[in-house]
């Protein structure tokens, strides 16, 4: 009976900050597909707790808006987990930096904070900013809009 058993792996899709922008924004048909699907399919959409905070900056700044404070609520309401930063996060974050410095190809401080913390919690990183995330070994990520 037991091989009869199918066990599928549950993978966390971690979202990084562009691709939450782009969401809210433009609410594209294409990644809202792909969501459902992933929930559907019993996996789980997280953030970092990198992208939680840059969202929440995001609503102190000239362009804030009651609007968009409401978009943000209304997001995070639809993400199964913000993933906490933790020792485990800060040590992939320090050898994906050490591994970009040695090849001269940097990106942001909050870009490689959210790759370690992926290949930290072994997610799947959903990004439309393949410039920056390519860079990374050892990332797994997705592009869902193009």
């Amino acid at each position: 009976m037991r091989d009869a058993l199918i066990l599928t792996k549950k993978i966390d899709y971690m979202l990084d900050t562009c691709i939450c922008s782009f969401i809210m924004r433009e609410q594209p048909l294409c990644v809202l597909e792909k969501l459902h699907a992933v929930v559907t399919n019993g996996h789980r959409v997280v953030i970092s707790a990198i992208t939680y905070q840059e969202m929440h900056y995001g609503l102190l700044g000239k362009k804030a808006s009651p609007k968009h404070a409401l978009l943000v609520s209304e997001f995070l309401k639809r993400i199964d987990e913000v993933l906490a930063w933790d020792r485990q996060a800060v040590d992939a974050t320090v050898l994906v930096q050490k591994q970009l410095m040695a090849v001269g190809q940097m990106i942001g401080h909050n870009d490689t904070a959210i790759a370690g913390h992926a290949i930290s919690t072994g997610s799947i990183l959903v990004t439309n900013n393949l410039r920056e995330f390519a860079r990374v070994d050892g990332l797994t990520f997705e592009d869902w809009v193009h």
